[in-house]
């Protein structure tokens, strides 16, 4: 199995298994991972590979498509959470720059009769490549169940019910997002394809890159590099929850960066799951994690209140 280099790697088949041992030396693996850099890398992750190749090659389908047939699936004043965002629209929330890079998102779909159902906005569905819509519901599902696993590992390192995120992730506001970074034709004035920046939401699984290009910055490092290879996955705190865990668990600063000039002419598509909550959690930091040594770092906030900040810092919702 190829591994991750440049982050802790663990296997999350120690979890899922029935040995209390494994299961225990994991959960402790994870939080010192988390707590210490806020990246590692997973295997045995229980995603099946072949539904993400599928996925890997409609996504590159898509962006080859015109402009023009892509632009037909951008919701004006969606702020980006459901089908096609275009090249350089959103940009780290430090920068006016947009990103070099395009996107196609796709959120929760929920049963009839949920009592979330009318929170979320429908999925746009493409026309021209039918399996799309329904490979991406079939991959965010394996991401949610593989990322509800890692939460109950966190729960349990954190000194919680291992059941603690279950209530709140239950039809939660998770996104599959496709990134295309496509290949850079003239010299960019400032811009990188993705702007040094931590994510929003709970964790992030990230599946996957077809080039190189991932950083990550902890506290008190340079940048690290990151190679997304194999069958690997990449797991990331988000601002989330190190804010609901008062600066216990770290979201790091990461980017990706652009090839070397002489490989300017290769694209990039990576896929990222971000796991949020539903959007009444309340984001409070926890009482454990507050101490003498680590006083409260933050005033309190929902879920939802906190996306709809983000979300207008980095140029998605005006």
């Amino acid at each position: 199995m190829a591994s991750i280099t440049g982050i802790p790697q663990v296997d999350l088949g120690k979890y899922i298994s029935a040995d209390e041992s494994l299961r225990a030396e994991f959960v402790q693996e994870l939080g010192k991972a988390f707590s210490e850099i806020g990246f590692v890398s997973v295997t045995n992750h229980g995603i099946p590979l072949d539904l993400v190749n599928n996925f890997f090659k409609l996504s590159e389908q898509f962006f080859a498509m015109d402009l023009d047939s892509k632009s037909k699936y951008e919701v004006k004043g969606g702020a980006g959470q459901r089908g096609y965002t275009s090249f350089g629209r959103e940009h780290a929330k430090h920068s006016n720059v947009g990103d070099l890079k395009e996107f196609y998102q796709f959120g929760q779909e929920l049963p009839s009769g949920h009592e979330l159902e009318k929170e979320y906005p429908e999925n746009i569905y493409v026309d021209q490549l039918p399996k799309y819509n329904e490979v991406a519901r079939q991959l965010y599902q394996a991401f949610e169940k593989s990322g509800a696993y890692l939460l109950e590992a966190i729960a349990i390192y954190l000194g919680l019910p291992k059941n603690y995120f279950d209530k709140h992730i239950e039809g939660g506001n998770s996104i599959l997002r496709a990134i295309h970074y496509p290949p850079i034709t003239s010299e960019p004035k400032s811009a990188i394809r993705a702007d040094e920046h931590e994510d929003i939401n709970l964790i992030t699984l990230l599946f996957g890159a077809s080039a190189d290009g991932l950083q990550v910055r902890p506290l008190g490092h340079d940048w690290i590099d990151v190679k997304a290879l194999g069958d690997s996955i990449v797991i990331n705190v988000g601002d989330m929850l190190q804010r609901l865990t008062n600066n216990v668990l770290q979201s790091t600063t990461h980017r990706v960066v652009n090839p070397p000039k002489e490989l300017w002419g290769t694209a990039r598509i990576s896929i990222p799951f971000f796991l949020h909550p539903r959007s009444d959690m309340d984001l409070n930091c926890l009482e454990g994690c507050i101490s003498a040594e680590n006083p409260l770092q933050y005033e309190p906030i929902s879920a939802g209140e906190y996306l709809d900040e983000r979300l207008r810092e980095i140029g998605l919702k005006k």
